[in-house]
């Protein structure tokens, strides 16, 4: 059983790549944006329901690229 190659990760030809960028970032901006605004609780229940949604996905899509599935 080998180790976990992260070169494996940069992968800027795959869109699924691109995805995962995308993902994280967006989950890092909703992130912020619950911490900086007051929002209520339905919303902040949302956007932080959002944020975890993409973070999840994300880290799939990181997973599947370092074990070469996709």
């Amino acid at each position: 059983m080998g180790g976990v190659k992260l070169s494996r990760l940069l992968q800027p030809r795959k869109p699924a790549f691109w995805l995962m960028v995308a993902l994280n970032l967006l989950s890092a901006v909703l992130g912020w944006v619950v911490n900086t605004y007051q929002l209520n609780v339905l919303g902040s229940l949302l956007v932080a329901g959002f944020a975890i949604g993409n973070a999840l996905l994300g880290m799939w899509l990181a997973w599947l690229l370092v074990n070469a599935r996709i």
